[in-house]
């Protein structure tokens, strides 16, 4: 096997695994409410308030079909809409307190679910976990930066 054979096998046999992780993980949350709802919320989070048309194009939904999410997150409290000081014309949709709240204790569940996880490894697991952080954290820079890339 060439080294080119065994670095592709090595990247198909991490991305099946980070791939069904995170399949995992998704499945594990709290379902208060829909996937799209929950990665919108998390994208106003990440990146500040947004236009509904940019909010559909990020989320992989239809205009209509985030204005109505948008409303119904509106009528929980999650959300607001707020003028564009830049642009009289254009509403942005903002994370009220109660939604920034909301992301965060969502965050920090998944975060324990998967310390749980981690503290029955054994110490060699973990410490190569811990030696894996920067390569993990560039993967998830590269996917950022592909989402963003792929949404231009």
């Amino acid at each position: 096997m060439s080294r080119q054979d065994a670095t592709r096998s090595a990247s198909a046999a991490i991305g099946s695994t980070l791939y069904g992780l995170a399949t995992r993980a998704v499945r594990r949350l709290p379902r208060d409410m829909s996937i799209t709802s929950a990665a919108t919320l998390a994208t106003l989070d990440r990146s500040g308030p947004r236009r509904i048309t940019d909010l559909a194009v990020i989320e992989g939904v239809t205009q209509p079909a985030m204005t109505v999410l948008v409303r119904v997150m509106e009528e929980s409290g999650l959300v607001e809409r707020r003028g564009d000081a830049s642009d009289k014309r254009v509403t942005l949709v903002c994370l009220t307190k109660a939604g920034t709240s909301y992301v965060q204790t969502r965050h920090q569940t998944g975060v324990d679910a998967f310390a749980r996880l981690i503290d029955e490894l054994t110490d060699d697991e973990v410490e190569a976990l811990v030696a894996a952080l920067p390569a993990l954290a560039h993967l998830a820079e590269l996917e950022s930066q592909d989402q963003e890339g792929s949404k231009r």
